[in-house]
């Protein structure tokens, strides 16, 4: 019996000893909240309303852009499909005061948490 129990400890180390280590650095789809939709590579699409299906949103983006963008879209949710930083002004109105600011945004998607007016969009050289 003792012969049998080391010949098992023995294999369990052995296929342990020859599994592949996990990698430590994480993928770039995993930083991303979910997959893009329908926004195209290398833009910024920004939503008015949360749809996302398990592939991603499927309604009309309310902005798709490659270049700075100004202008008023609503906005809660937002995928940035280049492979840059992008930084976001946007404003909304609480009980009659106006409240505005500025998300930076890496690469993958993302959400207000609250529904809000995008009122531009810019490239951004700094690390978010």
């Amino acid at each position: 019996m003792l012969v049998k129990s080391l010949a098992l400890v023995a294999s369990v180390v052995g296929v342990l000893a020859t599994a592949p280590a996990a990698s430590a650095a994480p993928s770039a789809a995993s930083n991303d909240v979910w997959p893009p939709g329908n926004c195209p590579q290398g833009t910024f699409c920004i939503w008015a309303n949360w749809d996302h299906p398990a592939e991603g949103p499927t309604a009309t983006p309310s902005l798709v852009t490659s270049t700075e963008w100004s202008g008023s879209v609503p906005a809660f949710n937002f995928y940035n499909r280049t492979s840059r930083n992008a930084e976001i002004s946007w404003s909304y109105n609480y009980l009659g005061t106006e409240h505005t600011g500025v998300e930076c945004v890496r690469p993958g998607g993302g959400n207000f948490y609250v529904p809000l007016v995008a009122t531009k969009v810019s490239w951004q050289t700094r690390t978010c």
